[in-house]
């Protein structure tokens, strides 16, 4: 479990540094899932996702144009977000986790990817996080989030429907395993939060003039312009 790895630990208490400097100027948002597929976290050497931070200060409307020109390598992630119902602590079961989702919505983040090679840096760094975008939330009942599929149009082409828990698996798994985390800093998962449970479309490289839109088939949808 990541919450035993010393690169994860030491990588957390820099981030709830970062997150309470964060938190002086915006409001709590929620949590983020970053590294989530098998492969990612193969790559790192980590046997869960890691979990970053969200605040008011990077989530943007649906719609905007955000400028990624500075940025070194900019990434967009179609994601399946979810609101709590209810307070989340560690060691919580998928199970249980899943039935403190109380409705999904359709989310982009863009990140800025760095280098990989220390975990420990990437958690400093909030995992590469500079903005997220989010639909509306839609109520969702206890057995209806593996119904959940995705699609994204990308410069006007469009995806068929995907399954989110073929690319990040379980989506109640994957909240678990981050709320069991930020316990490492004192934090819990509280009802209201937001979680942005990773990319369940590979992220795309994104550059000025392109606009993507991201929907579930819960009728939530964001979309997003680069300029």
């Amino acid at each position: 479990m990541n919450r035993n790895d010393q690169r994860v630990i030491d990588g957390l208490r820099k981030q709830a540094e970062l997150r309470e400097q964060a938190l002086s100027g915006a409001d709590r948002l929620g949590w983020k899932s970053g590294f989530g597929t098998e492969g990612a976290m193969s790559l790192i050497g980590v046997e869960q996702p890691l979990t970053g931070f969200l605040t008011s200060a990077t989530l943007a409307d649906d719609g905007a144009e955000i400028q990624v020109g500075d940025w070194g390598m900019p990434l967009l992630e179609p994601e399946v977000a979810v609101k709590l119902g209810s307070e989340l602590g560690p060691g919580a079961s998928t199970e249980e986790a899943s039935a403190a989702i109380s409705a999904v919505a359709a989310a982009i983040e863009l990140v800025d990817l760095g280098s990989i090679e220390s975990v420990e840096e990437i958690l400093a760094g909030n995992i590469f996080h500079r903005h997220v975008l989010l639909g509306e939330f839609i109520d969702c009942r206890p057995g209806e989030l593996e119904g959940v599929r995705i699609a994204v149009t990308a410069n006007g082409d469009s995806s068929p429907p995907a399954d989110p828990v073929e690319v990040i698996g379980d989506i109640g798994k994957v909240v678990a395993a981050l709320a069991d985390q930020v316990d490492l800093f004192g934090e819990t998962f509280q009802p209201g939060d937001i979680v942005i449970t990773g990319a369940a479309v590979p992220p795309a490289p994104v550059q000025s003039g392109e606009d993507y839109r991201v929907e579930l088939n819960n009728g939530s949808g964001v979309s997003v312009g680069i300029s």
